[in-house]
């Protein structure tokens, strides 16, 4: 039922957890976490009527709406703080699973784990947790079709950040040897180089100031690679 990025979501989800699945759309990994006996309590909610009513449909078809409950509302603002120990935001931007965050920061209290799977703005939201003091426990890359998603799993604590480009190419990963770190970072490498050529044919003040920039970047990128490259021996 669970494709490669739903199915590494869920891998994440401690046994026994209460859980809550925000923007959980369709319900899928809140209805196969409930299948195999994985969370002692889920929520499911999502903001979009329809999107929830999909999950409630899927719920009852499943014959789990004694074990899964679904609310309809905005972010954690439809959950009660000490209600679930673990939250899954998966699917958005980096920026809006930030707001989402942000906003729920009387729910955050009590909460012993954070999976969280941005689309984009990965960085924006590893400096978000690491400024609310958030360590981040652990992280892995899984590949679906032509992209590669970044999942982040989090909880209270002190993140130490040796150099700031770990906000954009994780804290874990080269640690944890994942095996599609080099695609990632190649990746990197191959966008910023597009970016210096469309610089290169500028000349103004910022062309100059995003050239530092980005060559910096792309030699930490390197960096990176040849780090992981070596680790691999």
């Amino acid at each position: 039922m669970l494709g490669p990025r739903l199915k590494a979501l869920a891998s994440q989800v401690p046994i026994g957890a209460k859980i809550a699945d925000i923007g959980t759309d369709h319900g899928l990994i809140p209805v196969y976490l409930a299948k195999n006996k994985l969370a002692a309590k889920i929520i499911a909610t999502d903001i979009s009527k329809g999107s929830l009513q999909k999950a409630v449909d899927l719920v009852k078809e499943e014959n789990l709406d004694h074990i899964i409950e679904t609310r309809l509302g905005s972010g954690l603002q439809v959950i009660e703080p000490e209600e679930v120990d673990t939250i899954i935001v998966a699917g958005m931007g980096g920026m809006l699973i930030t707001s989402i965050l942000e906003e729920g920061r009387r729910v955050l209290k009590s909460i012993s784990r954070l999976i969280l799977q941005p689309m984009s703005g990965s960085d924006l939201l590893r400096q978000w947790l690491v400024k609310e003091n958030f360590a981040i426990d652990h992280e892995l890359l899984v590949k679906e079709g032509r992209h590669i998603y970044e999942i982040i799993v989090a909880s209270h604590g002190s993140q130490e950040v040796i150099d700031n480009i770990q906000y954009e190419i994780g804290f874990k990963l080269i640690e944890n040897k994942d095996p599609l770190f080099k695609e990632f970072i190649n990746g990197k490498i191959e966008k910023t180089k597009d970016i210096i050529k469309e610089l290169e044919k500028e000349n103004t003040k910022n062309a100059k100031e995003y050239m530092k920039e980005f060559l910096l970047k792309y030699k930490k990128y390197e960096e990176a690679y040849r780090w992981f490259v070596g680790l691999e021996k």
